[in-house]
């Protein structure tokens, strides 16, 4: 994981790391409240080796040696039931020798004859007293334990050069060690907490998940809109919105795509249903004509044709009939509004949907439309359910795909992006929706609202005095000169 994933990670979930932290500390806190006070005694042992002969300065230094070669096992020895059964036995404790040996700690420092033992328990003088019986108890057995055959002295002494003092203060519960522990072990757990949740999360987030699947540019960013479904044609109902400027900035997008081809026919996409191809559709549609080039909205999902109603055209006729034959494709165009947009709706739901949009009529309807208009834009059913729309970007200059944002999983995508990749077509770029308004991987609303202000934009009345009903409209719209 490189710096960049860290810092997206970090931005997403730094509440929920925050949270983790906190309760972290909190119960570091509580435990050090609660728990129970221990004292340290520490009585400081010094262990000496005599030789036979130690006039000289080389015996001297030879049991010195030697001494300190044995205070490294008397680490062991002091924690031994021949050292710690008779302080039990002396000071009457009821601990087991395992127990007592639990709470007796024994170190030699590198280099030195000296064997420190210390002792924890509640009550302070307990742990002096113990501290002291441990050094008496040790010195006892180790002269027992290098006893001399024949009833010699044991060369091996241990006297007592520092003896346990009462404690004063408490060695544990130490309130900033276990908050720096507990604020260390909660930054690390909510970082892998985020980091697990991350990995098992297959939804698609943002940008950093569609540039680790495909090479397609993201052409849009769509932000949500929970009045999405009252007034799905933002462009026309409220065109100084920021969701609106959005569908602007994806029409200049489109327009740079590929200056070179003059051919603008575009298949609207995505992998699953709900993900909003139909209204970027539309309102892509409206913000194409407002710039002043004419553009054809072309309802091509047959199977759930959504169009008419979104754009309160009459719905009865339209691709259907044009390919069967019963329409010229004249007859069938609606213009819609003030600009020079026009819509062909789906018609009437067909029985064979991927034959008639797969057929050789259907590519010559697109040619048609595309010597007409300089933008066709056609919304094509979902990739997933149905190879509809691959079958028809076949016949356009490419897919454009939708991808909503925690909607549609990363398995999903790569599914549809293989669909297409299996007829040699890649997309021709990618659009983000339903982003939120704010957090890491919002659309950033507040600089549009700032510009714009919170001014209310009314909307164009219909020439008939029309209104919306069932989130369509009676008929075609006097839209508002473009913002």
């Amino acid at each position: 994981m490189d710096i960049k994933e860290t810092a997206r990670l970090l931005r997403k979930g730094w509440l929920s790391l925050v949270a983790i932290t906190l309760a972290a500390i909190s119960l570091g806190a509580t435990y050090t409240l609660v728990a129970q006070p221990q004292y340290v005694a520490t009585t400081d042992l010094f262990v000496s080796v005599k030789t036979i002969e130690a006039d000289s300065a080389g015996e001297v230094v030879q049991g010195s040696s030697a001494a300190q070669l044995k205070v490294k096992s008397y680490v062991q020895v002091v924690r031994s039931a021949a050292v710690l059964a008779p302080v039990i036995k002396e000071l009457e404790l009821r601990d087991s020798v395992a127990q007592l040996a639990a709470r007796v700690s024994t170190e030699t420092p590198q280099g030195t004859v000296l064997l420190n033992v210390s002792v924890s328990d509640r009550d302070p003088a307990t742990a002096a007293k113990i501290a002291n019986a441990i050094g008496t108890s040790a010195a006892k057995a180790v002269e027992q334990l290098e006893e001399v055959e024949g009833g010699a002295p044991s060369p091996v002494s241990i006297q007592t050069v520092q003896p346990a003092s009462t404690p004063t203060t408490p060695s544990s519960p130490n309130l900033a060690a276990s908050l720096a522990i507990a604020t260390a072990t909660g930054l690390l757990g909510g970082f892998g907490l985020l980091l697990l949740r991350d990995r098992l999360d297959t939804r698609v987030h943002g940008r950093g998940d569609l540039e680790a699947m495909t090479h397609s540019p993201l052409v849009g960013s769509i932000g949500f809109d929970e009045n999405a479904n009252e007034r799905p044609l933002i462009v026309h109902d409220d065109p100084r919105s920021p969701r609106a400027e959005s569908f602007r900035a994806l029409r200049t997008n489109l327009q740079h795509l590929d200056p070179d081809n003059p051919d603008r026919t575009f298949v609207i996409t995505s992998s699953v249903p709900s993900e909003g191809k139909t209204t970027t559709s539309a309102n892509l549609a409206i913000a194409i004509a407002e710039s002043g080039a004419s553009v054809v909205l072309v309802d091509a999902d047959l199977r759930r044709p959504r169009l008419a109603e979104m754009m309160g055209v009459e719905g009865a006729a339209g691709l259907t009939d044009a390919l069967a034959g019963r329409a010229e494709l004249t007859d069938l165009l609606q213009p819609w509004g003030n600009h020079r947009l026009s819509v062909l709706p789906a018609g009437t739901v067909p029985p064979n949907p991927s034959e008639l949009l797969g057929s050789e009529g259907m590519k010559a309807l697109i040619d048609e439309l595309a010597a007409e208009f300089r933008y066709v834009i056609i919304d094509a059913p979902p990739l997933l359910p149905v190879t509809d729309a691959a079958v028809l970007s076949r016949f356009a200059s490419g897919a454009i795909l939708v991808a909503s944002h925690r909607r549609v999983r990363k398995g999903q995508l790569r599914e549809a992006l293989s669909s297409l990749d299996r007829i040699g077509r890649t997309p021709l770029g990618i659009i983000l929706t339903m982003l939120p308004q704010r957090g890491p991987e919002g659309y950033g609303y507040g600089a549009y609202s700032r510009y714009y202000g919170n001014e209310s934009i009314p909307q164009a009345p219909h020439p008939d005095g029309g209104r919306r009903r069932g989130g369509g409209l009676d008929g075609p719209i006097a839209a508002p000169p473009p913002a």
